[in-house]
């Protein structure tokens, strides 16, 4: 299932880039939903940086999920290629408690726009249900799509808050 987010930023396309590959672990504050992002990993080649963050997310979720939502499923890590040469992200996520039923990576471009920029998201997200436990494998078929689409739903908005976070870190550094 597609995963697509735009979100315009008030900044510089190479302030904006450079923030999100640089000062994430900074921006939590600013972050709905989160209560930390850690770097992992960093190795720079040129044009290329190569980052692993870890991502936790809070434990907000809904009553009506929290028997199913637990809080080590909103844990994850993501492994990102950014390359300044053509101002982009090449992005895998890894759910640390869903690694062989959840695949979701994708690619984000920084568009320069008057006035700013233009974070274009862009990625698919695939379940295996027939690994998600309790999922009957007649089912999984079916259940499948549902799945994704809930996830999508839940994702979608957060990208764009996590660029409307990105926003407000910048504004607030003048």
């Amino acid at each position: 299932m597609k995963v697509e987010a735009d979100a315009q930023l008030a900044f510089p396309r190479e302030q904006v880039f450079r923030a999100y590959r640089d000062q994430l672990v900074e921006m939590v504050p600013y972050l709905p939903n989160l209560e930390s992002i850690t770097e992992e990993s960093r190795t720079v080649e040129g044009a290329e940086v190569r980052v692993t963050n870890r991502w936790t997310g809070k434990g907000d979720v809904p009553k009506v999920a929290q028997s199913v939502v637990k809080p080590e499923m909103l844990v994850w890590l993501d492994h990102a290629e950014w390359n300044e040469s053509d101002w982009t992200c090449r992005w895998r996520i890894e759910h640390l408690k869903f690694k062989e039923q959840i695949e979701c990576g994708g690619l984000n471009r920084f568009v320069e726009t008057p006035g700013g920029c233009t974070v274009q998201i862009r990625g698919e997200l695939t379940v295996d249900a027939k690994r998600m436990p309790g999922v009957p494998r007649l089912l999984a078929g079916t259940v499948a799509p549902v799945i994704e689409g809930f996830i999508v739903q839940m994702i979608r908005p957060n990208l764009v808050k996590t660029a409307e976070g990105v926003d407000r870190f910048l504004a607030s550094r003048g």
